[in-house]
């Protein structure tokens, strides 16, 4: 039988606050992160609005690394890893049996850009010594393993706005092994360290351009979408084999039962227009968790607030669920805090382990006009109280990558799947 995975600690940075409790405040609350941005503005991008973090200080951390030398999306996986940790209650871990997997769609990729124009002004000896180490997707991961001292396997994972929900499964996939006891799982990303990254999304005509008003621009679902609003963060959380944990009286949020990953083969920034990949990724999970669709209460969904997006969700959680379709709640954390990338899919298995235990879902703000090709329940502008006995999350990334992580309110004399 698989060793059963449960989620015993929470930590967060995002644009709703820098820290699990005020992030989830302000999605129960509907309060947009979204603002317009000098930086886009004066740079001549299209799009001048996004969320990022604020009131952010690394050099407060209580940690052993000197956060000088790491890179923005680092401070920021570490500053989440910690929370984390403490939320569990983790004390001295074996370090054999611990690791670190996190996921980043790109990184710091911010001092590439500086590391160029360094060398640019003064040749190869403009180029600072902890380039590599900065930028090296890896680098969060290794600065998580570093410390906490972990010592089993701790990696990095890349896959767009897919890599923390990957990085999720594989840390669940590599305790149900037995190859880890304990695992800290998420992802992270910085954003507006330079303009590069959001032109790059401007581009391709991927943003909203709703700069008269911000906070309205991320609208999932909605008939007016334009395009996802960027942000910035890192969502971490601790799993733990289920016997572990109990031995050791952890609280426990929720169990994360199933894994489904797909890829669409189909284009490398659109997905396929009957959600085949999608499909297929929440049916694995479904299975994996000997779940019935009937016995799902609540999806968070990757709603991105695109046009494309959303309809292929919309249209392949139909074709998942049926006539229970009707039934389920479904919203997009994306709606409050902007498009994460690599660390989205974290905050949205926080977002969905929090509803199990707290029997409470957040809204999808800024549904005004429904959109008939999206013709599901998205929890619409308020938060909702609700029994969530079991949920999936979505995360579905450029490159067509597709996964899904069904969770649900964690019962011992459950056996496993």
């Amino acid at each position: 039988m698989k060793r059963r995975v449960v989620v015993t600690g929470l930590g967060c940075v995002s644009p709703a606050g820098n820290d699990v409790p005020t992030t989830w405040e302000g999605l129960l609350a509907g309060r947009s992160a979204v603002e317009r941005m000098s930086l886009l503005e004066s740079e001549g991008c299209q799009c001048h609005i996004g969320a990022p973090v604020r009131d952010f200080n690394p050099e407060a951390l209580d940690c052993r690394q000197d956060v000088s030398r790491i890179g923005r999306s680092s401070q920021f996986a570490i500053a989440a890893a910690l929370e984390a940790v403490r939320d569990a209650g983790l004390k001295s871990p074996d370090a054999f049996r611990s690791g670190a997997i996190m996921g980043t769609g790109i990184g710091d990729a911010s001092e590439t850009f500086h590391q160029t124009q360094a060398y640019l002004k003064r040749g190869v000896r403009g180029i600072h010594p902890l380039y590599v180490p900065r930028v090296m997707p890896n680098a969060p991961a290794a600065i998580l393993s570093l410390q906490f001292g972990f010592k089993g396997a701790s990696f990095s994972v890349s896959s767009a706005c897919a890599s923390a929900g990957h990085a999720i499964s594989q840390g669940l996939r590599m305790i149900q092994a037995d190859d880890l006891d304990v695992a800290l799982v998420g992802g992270c990303e910085e954003s507006f360290s330079t303009v590069i990254y959001a032109a790059a999304f401007d581009a391709i005509r991927a943003l909203s351009r709703r700069n008269g008003d911000p906070p309205a621009a991320s609208r999932p679902f909605e008939r007016d979408r334009d395009g996802f609003v960027l942000g910035e963060g890192a969502g971490v959380l601790v799993l733990e084999e289920a016997a572990h944990a109990l031995r050791r009286n952890a609280k426990i949020y929720a169990e994360i039962s199933g894994a489904g990953m797909t890829s669409d083969a189909h284009h490398m920034t659109a997905p396929v227009a009957d959600g085949e990949g999608a499909i297929r990724a929440m049916s694995l999970a479904l299975k994996e968790a000997g779940e019935a669709p009937e016995e799902i209460q609540y999806i968070n969904a990757h709603g991105t607030s695109t046009p494309l997006n959303d309809r292929v969700e919309s249209l392949a959680i139909r074709k998942v669920f049926g006539r229970h379709a009707d039934s389920v709640a479904v919203s997009a954390t994306k709606s409050m805090i902007g498009h994460l990338v690599g660390a989205s899919s974290a905050l949205g298995v926080i977002a969905t382990v929090l509803s199990i235990r707290q029997g409470v879902v957040h809204p999808t703000i800024n549904y005004v006009n429904p959109d008939p090709e999206c013709d599901l329940d998205y929890v619409p502008n308020v938060a909702r109280r609700m029994e969530v006995r079991g949920a999936l999350a979505n995360s579905f990334g450029f490159g067509g990558h597709c996964v899904s992580l069904a969770a649900r309110r964690f019962d011992k004399d459950r056996g496993a799947a």
